[in-house]
């Protein structure tokens, strides 16, 4: 062998040798629990971590203990110390990272915290605590779950409490889904403006009603409208429509716990707002969502009025034999109401002619004053006056 392939021998196996010695340590690496143990935790729950009130939360930030304590100093933001329109996310106006933090990026309240504004007290807050001053029961109607009935219980509700020579108002704050024009028989009607503001459409000489479904030029026309634009309206029905002495105030929300629900809480935490009645259905689908309402009502320091769950059976129009249609596989709401611990207001059987009441504008009790379903209305008010009157 020539001395220039005895040198191209060596220098090729000691290539080798450093290629193996390479490789044999960084697999040794890998499998070390220590570089395990120091790799940075997965941040997909930081997306998790970014929905207030989920309750799956929890099981994520076991996995990274790291993260829960910051995590759970977001959830507590309070909802005074929230602007009605600010993410979920949102540090509060009085952290030091108002208008600093990543979370801040887009709001449109960003420059107000960043300066310091935010901090102010909004002076819409005593504007609708004055509008509302005269009002004696302020109560919201919730739904966790969309189609349970919860803008008919409203309707129904208001026509009891005027049955009763009560004075009662309805505020409809479901902008996308304005039901309650064509379920109290305003349909066609128009809002008129005077120097004191915006005057409620009266259906009888106790009952006065305010949606934006009177302001649609079309009643089929889609609202589109993100949450900055919703929150300007509930404001504005709450600072300028005149509703003088009402014995209730019955507002009827969209389902769920958004921008509406938030602007809502937050404009009337002055106010003295009573509290929520949360309507539902028996079965379990419905029930998980309620969880969360209540767990929404919470966190925002609303008191729950309680719980009806509606269309809780089918009663017989012959018979009067009430059949249960949708299953209770947990019980029903009187047995989620004693888990939770809220008080349970009573159920509403499912009946046709509640259907029948709600598209023709009418109350139930005109079609059946005697029936099932109009005397379970009227024992849902019997104790929504119990709840509140405590209060």
């Amino acid at each position: 062998m020539s001395g220039s392939q005895v040198l191209t021998f060596t220098v090729g196996a000691a290539a080798g040798v450093c290629v193996a010695s390479a490789l044999f340590w960084a697999t040794k690496r890998e499998k070390s629990p220590k570089a395990v143990a120091t790799e940075p935790a997965p941040d997909a729950s930081n997306g998790i971590n970014g929905i207030n009130g989920v309750n799956g939360v929890n099981g994520v930030a076991e996995k990274t203990p790291e993260k829960a304590p910051e995590a759970e100093e977001k959830n507590q933001v309070p909802a005074e110390d929230r602007p009605a329109d600010a993410p979920e996310s949102c540090p509060g106006v009085s952290s030091e990272q108002a208008g600093k933090s990543s979370s801040c990026n887009g709001c449109p309240n960003q420059s107000l915290c960043a300066s310091g504004e935010a901090k102010k007290k909004d002076p819409a807050l005593a504007d609708v605590q004055d509008r509302l001053a005269k009002v004696k029961r302020k109560i919201l109607v919730l739904s966790g779950k969309g189609g349970v009935g919860k803008s008919t219980v409203s309707a129904q509700l208001s026509f009891g409490f005027s049955a009763r020579s009560m004075d009662v108002g309805l505020l409809d704050v479901d902008i996308c889904g304005p039901s309650v024009p064509r379920m109290l028989g305003l349909l066609g009607q128009d809002v008129h403006q005077s120097s004191e503001g915006w005057s409620p459409i009266y259906v009888d000489d106790h009952l006065a009603v305010m949606s934006i479904g009177f302001m649609l030029p079309n009643q089929d026309d889609a609202i589109i409208w993100r949450g900055p634009r919703k929150n300007g309206l509930i404001k504005q029905f709450l600072t300028d429509v005149t509703w003088g002495e009402l014995d209730a105030l019955i507002i009827d929300t969209p389902p769920g716990t958004s921008d509406e629900h938030l602007s809502i809480v937050t404009y009337l935490q002055d106010a003295k707002i009573d509290g929520a009645i949360i309507v539902t259905t028996p079965q379990e689908v419905s029930l998980m969502d309620v969880r969360k309402e209540i767990n929404f009502c919470r966190r925002v320091s609303l008191p729950v009025l309680g719980v009806v769950e509606n269309m809780s059976g089918y009663c017989c129009p012959s018979c009067g034999h009430t059949e249960r249609i949708f299953s209770p596989s947990t019980g029903g709401a009187q047995a989620m109401c004693q888990q939770m611990d809220v008080p349970y207001l009573g159920s509403v059987p499912l009946d046709g002619r509640v259907a029948a009441a709600g598209d023709q504008g009418m109350p139930l009790a005109q079609l059946q004053p005697d029936g099932p379903v109009a005397k379970c209305i009227d024992k849902v008010i019997d104790a929504i006056l119990t709840q509140t009157d405590k209060h």
